[in-house]
């Protein structure tokens, strides 16, 4: 069984996230956040929430056992730019622009292996 969750407008950019989400594509989920746990950059914080999220999510159902769980998909998007209106950076002659951060949209498939059982009546 298959389980996505998403977190959105997370202040990290996306090139950051990938270089992180490329390290714990297809591995477990214990040896992931294993591997996040000890990993010095912006992302790992966010990549840790997001896993035990999918992992809580799928632990509501009985049958399935999270310690089996991998790590399916993980997919990194632009979630655009968030201004403030407040901030600004000197720039030359006297101008000033806004600061603009940006940010992500990360998806997270979990899955144990097992392929989606669904009855289908004709």
């Amino acid at each position: 069984m298959d389980k996505k969750v998403m977190a959105r407008y997370v202040k990290v950019t996306p090139r950051k996230v990938k270089v992180v989400a490329d390290l714990i594509r297809k591995k477990k989920v214990d040896e992931a956040l294993n591997i996040l746990q000890f990993l010095p950059k912006a992302a790992s914080p966010v990549l840790i929430r997001l896993i035990k999220s999918a992992v809580a999510a799928v632990g509501q159902h009985a049958d399935i056992d999270p310690a089996a769980l991998f790590i399916k998909e993980i997919r990194t998007d632009a979630g655009g730019q968030v201004r403030n209106a407040r901030r600004f950076v000197p720039r030359a002659m006297g101008r000033a622009s806004k600061i603009r951060v940006e940010t992500s949209h990360l998806t997270l498939v979990v899955s144990d292996g097992k392929a989606a059982e669904t009855a289908v009546k004709a």
